[in-house]
């Protein structure tokens, strides 16, 4: 008999999806068991299955009634108990047993009975970085009690596997460290999951979209020669395995859920690897070769076609169906309108909930070659993307003219230091040599260098690009000490060269620029100075003053305030500084009563809100 199997990514937000659950949910399909996948708040994922099985009773009670138009109301007389939606439903069946499970279930809902009535035969739970922890044992404790045997609550991923004595303290259950690397992990058989393609089709299940969610993911090293002190890799994937073969992954994927246009790599540090020729070599086998196009596939052919053989696990399925539907309605003249429309209220095709694989596949007739002539058949480039990034370290001419040999876009190459300077200036420009102009960078910060060097770093990159006339986006990333007891739950850490202020001065700043930087001298020098003296000036910069830097430049402020600053005595200066530093202004004139000092501080103690309030009313006057 199947087993049911419930998969769940806690609700917070994230790029991309989850890997090790698609291809828990491809071992799960294999084993011939029922896969659903859920994220998203648990309340609503009891609602949804509290309503699915009362959906079977009523239709029981009266099929003669089309309960699944009415799902909303049956929601909310669950969720409510609103007399007024019962009278509603009731109204719509002579059969007392209507009112009598309406009724059962709402006192099942709201007496918390399914608490004690597990449904699911095992529960696996994705966990990914620690700064969601509140949210990720919530997520655990919650979902922990939908499965019939605690034993069968599997937990992994990034902070799964770097604090499990936290997350058994938390939840009682002590999760998988590491990857499913090996056989019989999950059940007495040799299947080695992480060496599984992905399930693409559970995507489909969620209301939740991925910012890159239709890319091939997959990793052909795992590991990395190195150990940096920052970096958690050592822990997640101890053991550095130089090659991964992907083809017949890709092959999977494409026959079964369609090809994808680009290839994202989540390698550490491919170039380490002794067989980086056979990882290049096989790249270009799967079809990304530098030039390769991409024509995205039919969608719905490729949907019904992995649909008539299911037997189960075909819920994603329909709903993609519909929506498709709903796309080529909007797409077809009027004439192919009213055709198509009749042929879906009449197929009951309307709605996810009507809908049925049945009537599905019923009318693929008709549908087909709508979709065949309707689809996009653009042709575009394709790239592949090592969204890790590359270590300069290892960088040679030879292994650079071999990643030009695929469509790789952008080139990420780490530029983690300062002192790193020459290395990644001699990649960047080896790269450049080689007909590669589309690069991008990480920038760790809140580390051991002090703050100058995150501007040096930065504007390496403009000067790089102004004279190269190439592309290099930089994303500045804070350093958060996962691990550690003190700063696991959140991100308060701070660097030995660093202050609460500096931090937040290029969290203001990063948020104009959306998190990225990129060429542009001019916009690069006016986010975060023409030079050194002026970045300063910004890091001690009232937060207000770098948000709204336009509004208080014009106005005179900033000046002001400035001026005000550079006024002060070295011996005020010395006052000034570590509150400043400590960037809490809720109390000032409790430290001390000097007017000067207190000039300045006030600036500090301006507000969004404050801000926000004096544009409004500018605004109006003007409008007026």
């Amino acid at each position: 008999m199947p087993r049911r199997i419930l998969l769940i990514e806690p609700n917070y937000k994230n790029k991309y999806p989850p890997i090790g659950l698609m291809k828990i949910a491809t071992y799960h399909k294999m084993l011939g068991d029922e896969v659903r996948f859920f994220k998203g708040e648990f309340t609503d994922f009891i609602l949804e299955q509290i309503y699915e099985e009362l959906l079977e009773k009523l239709s029981a009670n009266d099929d003669s009634i089309e309960w699944t138009e009415h799902r909303v109301d049956i929601i909310q007389y669950i969720k409510k108990g609103l007399s007024a939606k019962y009278s509603e439903l009731t109204a719509l069946s002579e059969s007392q047993l209507v009112g009598e499970n309406l009724k059962y279930y709402r006192r099942y809902f709201n007496k918390k009975e399914y608490m004690d009535d597990p449904r699911w035969d095992r529960v696996c739970i994705s966990t990914l970085f620690t700064f969601y922890w509140e949210q990720t044992i919530n997520t655990i404790n919650f979902f922990k009690r939908t499965c019939k045997n605690i034993g069968e609550v599997k937990i992994g991923g990034v902070a799964a596997t770097l604090l499990p004595d936290e997350i058994k303290k938390e939840t009682g259950i002590y999760p998988h460290i590491g990857l499913l690397d090996k056989g019989g992990e999950y059940d007495d058989n040799d299947i080695i999951i992480d060496h599984l393609p992905l399930d693409y089709s559970i995507l489909n299940e969620i209301n939740y979209v991925y910012p890159e969610n239709d890319g091939y993911y997959a990793y052909m090293t795992r590991g990395c020669v190195n150990n940096c002190p920052f970096c958690a890799v050592p822990q997640l994937e101890p053991q550095y395995n130089c090659f991964v073969s992907i083809k017949e992954q890709i092959k999977y994927v494409a026959e079964t859920f369609g090809d994808k246009r680009n290839l994202l790599l989540l390698d550490n540090n491919v170039l380490a690897s002794k067989r980086f020729d056979d990882i290049i070599d096989e790249i270009k086998e799967c079809g990304f070769y530098a030039g390769a196009t991409y024509v995205e596939p039919n969608k719905y052919s490729v949907l019904i076609k992995d649909m008539r053989r299911l037997t189960l696990n075909y819920r994603s399925h329909i709903k993609s169906i519909v929506n498709l539907y709903k796309w080529l309605y909007k797409k077809v003249d009027d004439k192919n309108k009213s055709s198509i429309y009749s042929v879906l209220y009449e197929n009951k095709l309307l709605s996810v909930d009507a809908a049925t694989k049945e009537s599905i596949l019923a009318v693929d007739n008709f549908f087909a070659p709508l979709f065949e002539k309707y689809r996009n058949k653009s042709v575009k480039a394709r790239y592949v993307d090592f969204n890790q990034g590359v270590d300069a370290r290892l960088l040679t001419s030879e292994k650079m003219k071999r990643l030009a040999e695929i469509p790789i876009r952008p080139l990420r190459i780490a530029f983690d230091a300062w002192s790193l300077r020459k290395v990644y200036e001699d990649a960047v420009r080896l790269a450049v040599a080689n007909g590669i102009r589309d690069m991008s960078n990480y920038l760790l910060y809140n580390y051991e260098e002090k703050p100058v060097d995150l501007y040096r770093r930065l504007k390496l990159n403009i000067d790089l690009c102004e004279e190269l006339d190439v592309s290099i986006y930089s994303f500045p990333m804070k350093y958060h000490p996962i691990q550690d007891p003190e700063y696991f739950r959140n991100r308060t850490f701070i660097g030995k060269h660093w202050n609460r202020k500096f931090i937040r001065s290029i969290q203001a700043i990063l948020n104009s620029t959306k998190g990225k930087v990129g060429r542009g001298k001019t916009f690069f020098e006016k986010a975060f100075g023409c030079d050194e003296d002026e970045y300063k000036k910004l890091l001690y910069m009232p937060e207000v003053m770098i948000i709204y830097r336009f509004y208080y430049e014009k106005n005179g402020t900033t000046d002001a305030w400035w001026n005000a600053f550079s006024s002060l005595s070295p011996e005020k200066i010395e006052f000034v500084t570590p509150v400043i530093h400590g960037n809490n202004f809720s109390d000032i004139y409790s430290l001390t009563s000097d007017k000067d000092i207190i000039n300045v501080l006030e600036y500090y103690t301006i507000t969004r809100d404050d801000a926000e309030e004096e544009i409004k009313a500018i605004d109006k006057t003007v409008n007026l």
